[in-house]
C-alpha cells in the first residue's frame, strides 16, 4: 500500500506498492509515447534549413499540423486564442516543451524502480510535474471540466465497486491525484 510523501532529514520520501509503481510507470510510458509521436512532426531533414539544423526551430513556412487528440492538446495547449500567435509560439517552443516533458517523465519512470522514493526539492517538483501530465490526460479522458465532474470522480474510491472502464480510470485518476497531493504537501513542508 502506498505511503504518503513526507519531508524528513533524508529529503522528501514516499513509498508505493509494486502494483502501484507498475501502474504509474505504464502511465508515464503512455504519455511518453503520446509526446514522442508528436515529436515526430518536428523532425525535418537537416538540409531543409541550416538554422533548423543548428537550433531545431522549425522554419516559418513549414506549419505544424494541428493536434487532434484532445488529451495531447491539454499537454501542449495553445499559448493564445489568436491562431496566428498560437501557431508561431508552437513553432518556436513546442519541440523544447516536448523534450522537457519527456525528460521529467523518463526520470519519474526511473524513480519508480524501487519501492522507496527519495527526492530533493527540485526532484520533487519534476516528479510532481510528471504526475500532473498524467492527471491532465486522465482528466481529459474522464471528461473532467468543472468541480461537479471532479466530485463525481472523487466518489470512486473502492476497487470492488468498479463496473466499467470509466470507473477504473477514475480510480487511477484518484490514485495519481493522491500521490501528487502528498508530494506537494511534503514539498511545501520542505520549503518552510
Amino acid at each position: 500500500m502506498a505511503k504518503a510523501f513526507k519531508n524528513g532529514s533524508r529529503g522528501i520520501t514516499g513509498s508505493l506498492h509494486s502494483a502501484e509503481r507498475k501502474l504509474l510507470r505504464e502511465l508515464f510510458g503512455d504519455i511518453i509515447h503520446m509526446l514522442e509521436e508528436r515529436a515526430e512532426v518536428h523532425r525535418l531533414p537537416d538540409d531543409i534549413d541550416p538554422l533548423y539544423a543548428l537550433t531545431g526551430i522549425r522554419p516559418a513556412e513549414l506549419a505544424l499540423p494541428p493536434i487532434k487528440d484532445a488529451a495531447l492538446a491539454r499537454l501542449l495547449p495553445d499559448a493564445s486564442d489568436d491562431k496566428e500567435i498560437a501557431d508561431e509560439h508552437r513553432r518556436l517552443t513546442e519541440a523544447d516543451l516536448i523534450s522537457e516533458k519527456l525528460g521529467r517523465l523518463r526520470e519519474a519512470q526511473f524513480l519508480l524502480e524501487t519501492d522507496k522514493i527519495v527526492l530533493d526539492p527540485a526532484g520533487a517538483q519534476r516528479f510532481a510535474q510528471a504526475l500532473n501530465d498524467v492527471r491532465l490526460v486522465l482528466a481529459q479522458r474522464l471528461d473532467i471540466r468543472d468541480e461537479a465532474d471532479s466530485e463525481r470522480i472523487a466518489q470512486m474510491v473502492d476497487a470492488k465497486d468498479v463496473t466499467s472502464p470509466e470507473e477504473y480510470l477514475a480510480l487511477v485518476y484518484n490514485l495519481v491525484s493522491w500521490v501528487q497531493d502528498t508530494l506537494m504537501f511534503a514539498l511545501m513542508d520542505a520549503e518552510n
